[in-house]
């Protein structure tokens, strides 16, 4: 599946935005087809937007090794060999 790259996201904001405009301006002049279509296609857009959102990286905190973990993550005394 192809995922929309993140940073496209305010030129996809844009064009919903231009769809939106676009809806009121079908529905002004009468054009209940036009207006049903471009329906589709802003749901089309909103989605698009709600795949980049989900998909925003997150730090994740994660703590370092120290040398006394050994290879099993259980910590070994002073002077304890910990076996694989």
């Amino acid at each position: 599946m192809l995922w929309p790259d993140p940073v496209q996201r305010a030129r996809i904001v844009d064009i919903r935005d231009n769809i939106i405009a676009r809806i009121a301006a079908a529905e002004r002049e009468g054009w209940l087809g036009e207006a049903e279509g471009l329906q589709i296609t802003l749901a089309g857009a909103n989605d698009k937007l709600a795949q980049i959102d989900r998909r925003v990286p997150r730090t994740v905190d994660l703590p370092m090794p120290t040398a006394t973990t050994g290879p099993r993550g259980r910590l070994s005394g002073p002077g304890e060999r910990v076996r694989p």
